[in-house]
């Protein structure tokens, strides 16, 4: 019995009642748990201490709704099957927590669900979105801003919208450099592999990449869509295409997409012939990336830097339009190689 006390005291405290205890008044309460606000060390601690014998808990959410300040960042997110997403997800989530905001994570997974998730930030009032996703397009990140007044910035990808902020490394550089790996090996015919079919200037590794050919008088012989990013379908289009090309026809160096991409293209090579070369680069030198099953050489996007000037933007108002977060960094392993 008097445990059921105690759990509806606490749940029953307020704002007055640790006022009451600590000595204090209400508003210098509110203030305590109030970052940088104008209170002493020592009115803090009898007000912290006060709300911890108490069991309160300010309804921080219900008070920055009303200041319209909710020190929440929305994370739009699909492609969780891709540890690119993990990774960024992880790391804008530390990042946001270091700066004292937290992250409310919308999955999208298809265009039906997006304005739902919208409505849902906008209801949440949300300080700003980042979004990761791939199959966001432009009109629907112009409605973010246009009708519920959401500041957002696009990370990773380009977009065809000049009203669209967008923070993404130099993908044509990056695909240019990864095209001169293969070149190098002097392989004869080449071929992309990409994950949805939607407009290349997205992310324009591909228009690096036929920059590379086309400097080394080489072509691009072979376009191969898997259709998602996932790790089968990338093997099944592979396997495909393996089978229904005559061995005089086939390419032998394959820049993937992504990592994940390359993954299945490496696999379902070695299964149809062991003894067949494919030099082989991917992207994004995810965590299995260097492993001794795959060695794959690829392109590190360096997403710590990337969030770190998309966080800026929105909570400060500040950009670096020279940052080194436009680079990324190649990662030279042994999947290039030509046996």
């Amino acid at each position: 019995m008097k445990k059921n006390e105690s759990a509806k005291k606490a749940q029953q405290a307020t704002a007055d009642d640790v006022a009451a205890l600590a000595g204090v008044s209400k508003w210098t309460v509110l203030r305590a748990f109030k970052s940088g606000a104008s209170i002493s060390p020592a009115a803090r601690e009898r007000v912290i201490n006060a709300a911890d014998k108490l069991g309160f808990r300010p309804n921080l959410l219900a008070r920055g709704l009303k200041q319209r300040k909710t020190n929440i960042i929305g994370l739009v997110a699909d492609e969780f099957g891709n540890p690119h997403t993990l990774r960024m997800i992880q790391e804008a989530t530390r990042q946001l927590n270091e700066r004292g905001y937290m992250t409310l994570l919308l999955n999208i997974e298809s265009h039906e669900n997006y304005q739902s998730v919208l409505q849902m930030a906008g209801q949440m009032q949300v300080d700003g979105i980042i979004y990761l996703a791939t199959i966001v397009s432009d009109e629907l990140l112009v409605m973010a801003n246009t009708l519920h007044h959401i500041k957002a910035i696009h990370v990773f990808r380009n977009t065809d919208s000049a009203d669209v902020e967008v923070v993404s490394i130099d993908g044509f550089r990056a695909g240019f450099e990864l095209g001169n790996v293969l070149v190098g090996q002097n392989y004869e015919r080449f071929g992309y592999m990409k994950g949805p079919d939607t407009s290349s200037n997205h992310l324009f590794r591909l228009e690096g990449y036929l920059s590379s050919l086309d400097e080394s008088s080489n072509v691009l012989n072979t376009v191969l869509v898997a259709g998602h990013y996932d790790r089968d379908r990338s093997y099944q289009t592979m396997t495909d295409y393996l089978r229904k090309t005559p061995p005089d026809d086939r390419i032998d160096a394959l820049f993937c997409e992504n990592d994940v991409l390359a993954f299945g293209a490496i696999q379902a090579i070695r299964d149809f012939d062991a003894q067949l070369n494919i030099g082989v680069v991917g992207f994004d030198d995810v965590d299995e990336a260097h492993s001794s099953t795959w060695n794959l050489t690829t392109w590190n996007q360096r997403a710590d830097l990337q969030l770190a000037e998309a966080i800026n933007r929105l909570i400060d108002d500040t950009k670096d339009e020279n940052g080194s977060w436009q680079h990324g960094e190649l990662r030279l392993r042994d999947s290039h190689i030509r046996q």
